[in-house]
C-alpha cells in the first residue's frame, strides 16, 4: 500500500536548514523546577498559529506548552528520546497484527475552562485536522487510518468511523496495515484534544482552549504571544512537563544577529530569555568570541542532514552515472565552511541520521575531504557529458543558504558542469518544489526526522508517494524496490526488524544516487544567564522548551 505522508518539521527544517541533536551548555534537566518568573523565548518567525490541526511543532516546543496529546516525548539530556504516556495511561495496546490501537485517558483531566476532556473530544481534534481549510499539520495518520485517504473532515463528511469511543475515556483506532511507530504518531499535534462546542476553524489557532499547563493570555500576530498558568492543569497527571515559569512571552519577528548580540550583553530581560532560532555561521562567530556567553551556548551532537538533491526525472540527471559524478563533485569542507564550520556541522554519507535507532554507517562514494575531481570527471565522460552539462541549483535567498550554494557551485563545476543558482524565497521555492512540474535540476535541501525512527528519515524523502502533490521527495526519486523496503520496516511491529529494513532501503537508495548527503548540523542556540535546565538531548536539536526554568 502506498501512503502519502507529509513531513513535520519537513518544511522548516528544509527551509532553514535548521538541523540537530545533542547536549550543549545549560544546567541538567530536572523534572521539577523552580517555579516563578517570566521566561522570554525570541523567535524569528513573523507569526504562531496554534490550532493543532495546522501545526508542525515538535511535541517539546511551542505547542507543547499549551496543549497535551495521547502520548508526548521524555527529553532528557545524556539519555536516547522515549515515547511516554501523555493524556493516556499508556503508549497504547496493539492488537489486530498490528492494525488496533487501544488507549485509554487518564482519570481528572480538564480543559482550561475546567469542563472534563473526553475521547470525543480527542477523537474530534484529530478529525479536523483532516478538513482542507486546516490543511499544513502533519499528515502521517491521514492516510494510515482507514478511511482517512478520502475522509474531508468533520464540517463536511461528520465522523470518521475508524476512531472509535466506546466510552468517554477510551479511543480505538483502526490502521490500514501494522504501524509499528504508532505510538509516536499520537504524540503529534493533531492529536490534542479540541472541544466540538469551541472550535472555529477561522480563528482558534488564535488562543485554543488549553489542556498543557499554559494558556494564551495575548496574542498580537508577528509581535508577541503571552502565555500564563492554565490553573486546571494537574501535574499529577503529566510527569513530562515541570511548567517553571510563570509566564511565558514569544517575540515575534526577532532579528537573529540583533538577538544575538542582546542576548551575548545579558543586560536586563536578556537574562530571562533564550533564542529559539539556531545561530548561523556570524552568529557563531560573535559568541565563541565572548567567554561569558560561549558558557550559555547549548550546542547538539551531529544529527539531521542537509543534502543536496538531484531531479531524477530531468534531463542528463536521469542518468545514474551524471548523479554519481556529482556525488564525487561535492566539494565536502567547502560546504561544511559555509556552514559554520566543524561546531556547526560535520559530513554526511548516510540517509538515516545520528542518534536515530538502527542507523548503519557507510560511505558508497568515498571522495575524500575536498572531493574526487577525477573520479566525477571520468564518469561524465562515460555518460557523454564531458563538457556540456548546465544545471540550476535552487536555494532559499538568505545569506547562509546562498553562502552554501556558492561552495556547492564551485565544488561542482570543477568538474566541468556549469551550475547556475537561483535564489528564491523560502516560501515559494518550497511551495514549488513540491508542485508537480517544477524546473529545477539541483535544489538544497535539510531534513530533521518527526520522530526519533528511520521511518522520518526514509520515508518522507523516498517514497515515490511522496513526488510532488506537496510531498518532499525533492529528488523525484521512485523505485520500486525501495517502495516494498518502506512498506515492509513500516508495518514491522518489532523494532529490531524495522531497523534492519530501514538501514537496507538507507544503502540501496543512496546506490541510485538521487541525493547527496552533505552533513549533519550540529545546532547552536544561546541562553541569558537566568536561565537553567537549557539544554539539546540525542534529539531532537531543539532545547526542550517543557523542563526550561529560572533562577529565582
Amino acid at each position: 500500500m502506498r501512503r502519502h505522508l507529509t513531513g513535520a518539521i519537513a518544511l522548516a527544517a528544509a527551509a532553514t536548514l535548521a538541523l540537530t541533536a545533542c547536549s550543549g551548555g545549560g544546567s541538567s534537566a530536572e523534572k521539577t523546577g523552580t517555579a516563578g518568573g517570566t521566561l522570554t523565548i525570541l523567535t524569528s518567525a513573523t507569526q504562531i498559529d496554534l490550532d493543532p490541526a495546522k501545526s508542525q511543532n515538535l511535541a517539546i516546543t511551542t505547542l507543547g506548552l499549551i496543549e497535551r496529546r495521547l502520548t508526548t516525548w521524555d527529553i532528557e539530556k545524556g539519555k536516547d528520546p522515549k515515547v511516554v504516556p501523555d493524556l493516556a495511561t499508556d503508549t497504547g495496546t496493539v492488537s489486530d497484527d498490528g492494525k488496533t490501537w487501544t488507549y485509554t485517558l487518564k482519570d481528572g483531566l480538564k480543559f482550561a475552562d475546567g469542563t472534563p476532556i473526553t475521547s470525543e473530544d480527542v477523537k474530534y481534534g484529530i478529525e479536523r485536522s483532516f478538513a482542507p481549510e486546516l490543511s499544513g499539520g502533519l499528515g502521517y495518520h491521514k492516510s494510515l487510518l482507514v478511511g482517512g485517504e478520502d475522509y474531508q473532515g468533520p464540517y463536511t463528511d461528520g465522523d470518521l468511523d475508524s476512531i472509535e469511543t466506546p466510552d468517554d475515556k477510551t479511543i480505538v483506532f483502526h490502521l490500514n496495515a501494522s504501524y509499528g511507530d504508532w505510538p509516536w504518531i499520537v504524540s503529534m499535534p493533531a492529536f490534542a484534544p479540541v472541544p466540538k462546542d469551541k472550535d472555529d476553524p477561522k480563528t482558534y489557532g488564535q488562543d485554543p482552549v488549553a489542556t498543557g499547563p499554559y494558556k494564551v493570555s495575548s496574542n498580537k500576530q508577528g509581535t508577541a504571544l503571552e502565555l500564563v498558568r492554565n490553573t486546571n492543569w494537574d501535574k499529577s497527571t503529566d510527569p513530562v512537563r515541570t511548567a517553571g515559569p510563570d509566564k511565558i512571552i514569544f517575540k515575534e519577528s526577532q532579528d537573529v544577529s540583533t538577538s544575538t548580540q542582546s542576548l551575548i550583553s545579558d543586560a536586563g530581560s536578556a537574562k530571562t530569555s533564550f533564542l529559539a532560532t539556531y545561530l548561523g555561521a556570524a552568529e557563531l562567530a560573535l559568541v565563541n568570541k565572548n567567554p561569558s556567553a560561549k558558557e550559555r551556548l547549548a550546542t547538539s551532537d551531529a544529527g539531521p542532514i542537509s543534502y543536496l538533491a538531484m531531479n531524477t526525472q530531468r534531463g542528463a540527471l536521469k542518468d545514474l552515472k551524471v548523479r554519481q559524478a556529482i556525488e564525487y563533485a561535492v566539494d565536502p569542507k567547502a560546504f561544511i565552511i559555509a556552514q559554520g564550520g566543524s561546531q556547526a556541522a560535520i559530513r554526511a554519507t548516510t540517509l538515516i541520521t545520528p542518534g536515530i535507532p538502527g542507523r548503519q554507517e557507510y560511505d558508497l562514494y568515498p571522495s575524500g575531504d575536498d572531493g574526487d575531481v577525477a573520479k566525477a570527471k571520468q564518469l561524465l565522460k562515460e555518460a557523454g557529458h564531458a563538457d556540456d552539462l548546465k544545471l540550476t541549483l535552487w536555494a532559499a535567498n538568505d545569506p547562509s543558504n546562498q553562502a552554501q550554494a556558492q561552495a556547492l557551485e564551485q565544488g561542482i563545476e570543477r568538474a566541468g558542469i556549469d551550475v547556475t543558482i537561483k535564489p528564491l524565497d523560502v516560501n515559494t521555492m518550497y511551495t514549488d518544489a513540491t508542485g508537480d512540474d517544477p524546473d529545477y535540476d539541483l535544489i538544497l535541501g535539510g531534513w530533521q526526522p518527526d520522530f526519533p525512527s528511520a521511518n522520518g528519515n526514509i520515508q518522507p524523502l523516498f517514497d515515490s508517494s511522496q513526488v510532488g502533490g506537496g510531498g518532499y521527495n525533492l529528488a523525484r526519486y521512485s523505485s520500486p524496490e525501495v517502495d516494498k523496503l518502506i512498506d515492509q520496516a513500516t508495518a514491522a511491529t518489532d523494532p529490531a526488524q524495522a531497523q534492519s529494513l530501514w538501514a537496507q532501503a538507507d544503502k540501496r537508495i543512496m546506490q541510485d544516487a538521487p541525493v547527496v548527503p552533505l552533513t549533519y548540523a550540529k545546532q547552536s542556540f544561546l541562553a541569558g544567564s537566568d536561565v537553567e535546565n537549557f539544554f539539546i538531548a540525542s534529539f531532537p536539536a531543539y532545547p526542550n522548551y517543557l523542563t526550561v526554568t529560572l533562577k529565582q
